[in-house]
C-alpha cells in the first residue's frame, strides 16, 4: 500500500490484493470451515504453515487476511490477527507472552475483564502481577523487576478516561527489554497510534469504532511478524476465532471509519462542552477537554478524542439511575463506538464483576455516567441530555 495514501483511501484499497484474487469488487465470504489440497504435498505445506490464510478457519481465512491488512496499515505495524472477541485479543495476548514465574505491570484503570485477568487469572497461573497508577511514571520504573516480560496499557482508560503516557512507558519498557501491550479500543487508531510511539503490541476491541454498528463481537491484534507467530500458535489452542460473516461485518464497518470517526470526534467534543457548563453536573472527564488534568499529554499523542465522555451527576445512585432512564436518544446498553449513541450508569455495569475495592481502585462512585456518543445530531443531543437532567 502506497504510504502517501490518507486514511479515508486506505480503509478501502489496502486489501486490494485480495479483490484481484476474488474477482469481485464487494469482498466474497469464504464460508467454510475447511480449505482442499490439490496433492498431499500441498496438504503438508499447508498443516505446517503457521497463519495460513486457506488450511483451516480457526488457523485463517481470506476474509480475516483482509481485515488484517487494513488493521496492520491502520496501526503501522508489520501485521495483525484477528479474535472471536475484544478480550479474546487481550487474554490470547497475555497467555502467549508470559508464563509461569514471569512478572507483569498492570494499571491500576483496565476494563473490568483485563482487571479480573489480572487480579484473579494470571496468579492462578504462576504469573505475579503488579499494579501501579497509570499517571506516574515513576511508578512503572519502581515496579520493574528482573523478571518482568510485559507491560499491559489502556489509553484512554475505560471508564475514567485517565491517560497513560505511551511515549514515556515505551522507552522504559524497551531499555529492560520489556514487551509493552496497549489496548487502544477507546481511541481507535484514527486518533491514535501507540505502535508509532513504541508499543509492542496494540489490541482492539473491534466490537466497538472498527466494526462501528453494533452487530458483531471481534477482536485485533497489531503487532510484528514475530510476536504474530508466537500468539497465533497460543490463539490456534484457545480457539478465540472470528467467524468468516463477523470478519466480513467488519471489512465493511473498515471501510467507514474515517467518516465515522471524524463525525464521532465533533460530536462528543461538543457534547462535552455543553455538559461542563450544567449545573446539575458534578465533573467532566474527556480529554479533548482543557480541564481534563492530562490535556497537554492528549494533544501529545492523540489526534482526536474520541466517543467516550464520562461525567459526574450531582446526586447519589438513585438520581444518576434516574438521569440515564429518562435519555430518549442514547440506548441504555454496554459497548461504544457505534453509529447509535449509548449510555451506562457506570457503578451499576461494575460493581456486577468487581469488588469494593477493585471499584475503589478503578476510581468509580455511585454518580458516574459513561456516554458514548454516535453520528446523531448535536443539537438532538443536547437536548436530550437537558431534559434528562430535569429528573435528577
Amino acid at each position: 500500500m502506497k504510504e502517501e495514501y490518507k486514511k479515508d483511501t486506505m480503509v478501502l484499497h489496502a486489501d486490494h490484493e485480495w479483490g484481484v484474487k476474488d474477482g469481485t469488487v464487494a469482498p466474497a465470504i469464504y464460508y467454510t470451515s475447511t480449505f482442499p489440497a490439490n496433492d498431499a504435498a500441498e496438504f503438508a505445506d499447508m498443516a505446517s504453515r503457521p497463519l495460513h490464510p486457506q488450511y483451516y478457519t480457526r488457523y485463517g481465512n481470506p476474509v480475516h487476511e483482509r481485515v488484517k491488512a487494513i488493521m496492520a496499515e491502520l496501526e503501522g505495524t508489520e501485521t495483525a490477527l484477528v479474535t472471536g472477541s475484544g478480550m479474546g485479543a487481550i487474554a490470547t495476548t497475555l497467555l502467549s507472552l508470559v508464563s509461569a514465574g514471569d512478572h507483569v505491570i498492570a494499571q491500576t484503570r483496565h476494563y473490568m475483564s483485563t482487571t479480573k485477568i489480572m487480579d484473579d487469572m494470571l496468579p492462578r497461573f504462576g504469573v505475579e502481577v503488579t499494579i501501579v497508577e497509570q499517571t506516574d511514571l515513576a511508578a512503572f520504573e519502581q515496579a520493574i523487576k528482573p523478571n518482568t516480560k510485559l507491560i499491559m496499557l489502556e489509553t484512554p482508560a475505560n471508564p475514567t478516561l485517565v491517560l497513560t503516557d505511551l511515549e514515556a512507558v515505551a522507552t522504559l519498557a524497551k531499555s529492560h527489554g520489556i514487551v509493552l501491550v496497549a489496548d487502544n479500543t477507546f481511541a481507535s487508531p484514527l486518533n491514535q497510534r501507540p505502535h508509532d510511539l513504541g508499543v509492542d503490541v496494540v489490541v482492539h476491541s473491534a466490537t466497538k469504532y472498527l466494526g462501528g454498528h453494533s452487530d458483531i463481537t471481534a477482536g485485533v491484534i497489531c503487532t510484528s511478524h514475530e510476536l504474530a507467530e508466537r500468539i497465533w500458535d497460543t490463539h490456534t489452542s484457545i480457539g478465540s476465532v472470528l467467524s468468516p460473516m463477523d470478519a466480513w461485518l467488519l471489512l465493511r464497518g473498515l471501510r467507514t471509519l474515517p467518516v465515522r470517526i471524524e463525525r464521532i470526534n465533533s460530536n462528543a467534543l461538543a457534547l462535552a462542552e455543553f455538559l461542563e457548563n450544567q449545573p446539575e453536573i458534578e465533573q467532566v472527564f474527556y480529554p479533548g477537554l482543557v480541564s481534563h488534568p492530562q490535556h497537554e499529554l492528549a494533544l501529545k499523542q492523540m489526534k482526536g478524542f474520541g466517543a467516550v465522555i464520562a461525567f459526574a451527576i450531582k446526586g447519589d445512585y438513585a438520581a444518576t439511575q434516574r438521569f440515564v432512564s429518562a435519555l430518549n436518544l442514547s440506548i441504555n446498553a454496554v459497548s461504544l463506538g457505534g453509529v447509535e449513541s449509548l449510555v451506562i450508569h457506570t457503578a451499576a455495569m461494575w460493581e456486577g464483576a468487581l469488588n469494593e475495592e477493585q471499584m475503589k481502585t478503578a476510581g468509580i462512585p455511585a454518580n458516574f455516567v459513561r456516554y458514548s456518543v454516535g453520528l446523531e445530531h448535536i443539537e438532538d443531543l443536547k437536548a436530550d441530555v437537558l431534559q434528562a437532567l430535569k429528573e435528577i
